[in-house]
């Protein structure tokens, strides 16, 4: 858990410094002000703000390929259960690996264990900040067990399977950002460069214009006298969206917003529910306690409300809340799975449980990204469909006027 250094002022006016721990800043400023009424200033010490997905969250964006990190845990699962030694391993993987921070996280860890270092320890250290921290306890609970080709395996098969769903949900969420600025990308040539063109065309004609044409001529003309306040606005406008989705509120009412969107909220509570779903069964069955792996599912889950929500899971858990009653209090997840939840508690296979309502997110989400595609993808077509009709019928009307005054 992150800590923080703050300066407080206490009930008798006096300064109080030091160290706490939270979640996040908002869930220590919390704990602050249940003692103090006034907090001056909070930190997070040696921290970095959270990032925007579980593969860019873990395994530090682009420093360490996700796919080159996925082959890895395979290639550790499969050399070391046809019984080679696992600093013979280590060597083999690293000699091999392509990618350049892996590689070299693998040759010191190689070194370690030569050194006789627990595998475990020398990942934690080497790949500090590099390596998710869901392999790290996997990996180590592995390791106690006596069943680390197990966990390397379990490890890759998570990955993939989040990789696969990740870039699916990236594709939904792209693919009609993208259309859609390409389609304000060719208004704009068409209103700047185009249609300037046939304006030109019929003014020297002189003779009245029909409605529709003179309406596209009035927008081209506001478009080509307004274009680099357009552009100014635009950029001012996302630039502070980018200032104001970077503080703690606004991170929130993004977050928040997400959730509510039309057709694409559905995607961000199913990819949620999934990757709670999903990263909970896992450290279960490596044997970490409830509390602890929840604390990671709320470290990798995208949605920064929901991975705040969850994260304050733990202190009910500690307080002796159940998992089904402190994930219903939180009212961050789908019901589905805060039932099902609450049913693996009461029969004693949370895991197995957990690892089947995944599976059922998991075949929820690649429906909703279906569905959103089959939705977005005619609208768009019908938006620019009917901006190319407006022009093509707006030129002819005029045309047609234009040959039957000649």
């Amino acid at each position: 858990m992150p800590k923080y250094k703050y300066t407080v002022v206490s009930g008798n006016g006096e300064k109080v410094s030091g160290i706490i721990e939270g979640f996040n800043e908002m869930d220590a400023a919390a704990k602050l002000k249940e003692k103090y009424p006034i907090v001056q200033s909070l930190a997070e010490l040696g921290g970095k703000g959270k990032g925007a997905g579980i593969m860019a969250l873990e395994i530090g964006g682009s420093k360490i390929n996700p796919k080159a990190f996925t082959l890895m845990c395979s290639q550790f699962a499969v050399i070391l259960r046809a019984g080679v030694p696992i600093s013979r391993t280590v060597h083999l993987i690293a000699d091999k690996m392509t990618d350049k921070p892996l590689k070299r996280i693998l040759e010191e860890v190689a070194e370690d264990v030569e050194a006789g270092r627990s595998i475990s320890a020398s990942f934690a250290e080497r790949g500090k900040k590099k390596l998710p921290i869901t392999f790290l306890e996997t990996i180590h609970a592995g390791e106690e067990a006596g069943n680390l080709d197990s966990a390397f395996e379990s490890v890759s098969e998570h990955y993939t399977k989040q990789m696969k769903m990740k870039g699916k949900v990236r594709g939904a969420l792209i693919y009609p950002a993208f259309v859609f600025v390409v389609a304000i990308v060719v208004v704009i040539v068409m209103m700047v460069k185009v249609v300037p063109t046939f304006t030109a065309i019929f003014e020297e004609q002189g003779s009245e214009l029909p409605v529709m044409t003179q309406i596209l001529i009035n927008m081209s003309h506001f478009f080509r006298e307004n274009i680099i306040t357009m552009l100014i606005v635009a950029a001012a406008l996302i630039i502070s969206y980018k200032i104001y989705s970077n503080t703690e509120s606004g991170r929130m009412q993004v977050a928040k917003g997400k959730l509510k969107m039309p057709v694409l909220g559905k995607i961000n509570v199913l990819n949620a529910a999934s990757q709670f779903a999903n990263t909970m069964a896992m450290m279960l069955q490596a044997g970490l306690p409830i509390t602890k792996s929840v604390g990671i599912c709320a470290r990798v889950i995208d949605n920064y409300y929901v991975s705040t929500e969850v994260g304050k899971i733990t202190g009910r858990l500690e307080e002796g809340h159940t998992l089904g009653y402190s994930l219903r209090e939180a009212n961050c997840l789908p019901d589905i799975l805060v039932d099902m939840t609450a049913v693996g508690e009461e029969s004693g296979e949370l895991a197995q449980t957990l690892t089947m309502t995944a599976n059922y997110y998991d075949s929820e989400l690649e429906q909703a990204i279906a569905d959103a595609l089959a939705k977005l993808e005619p609208t768009i077509l019908v938006f620019l469909a009917a901006f190319a009709g407006f022009i093509v019928i707006a030129i002819y009307m005029a045309m047609f006027e234009m040959y039957a005054g000649m």
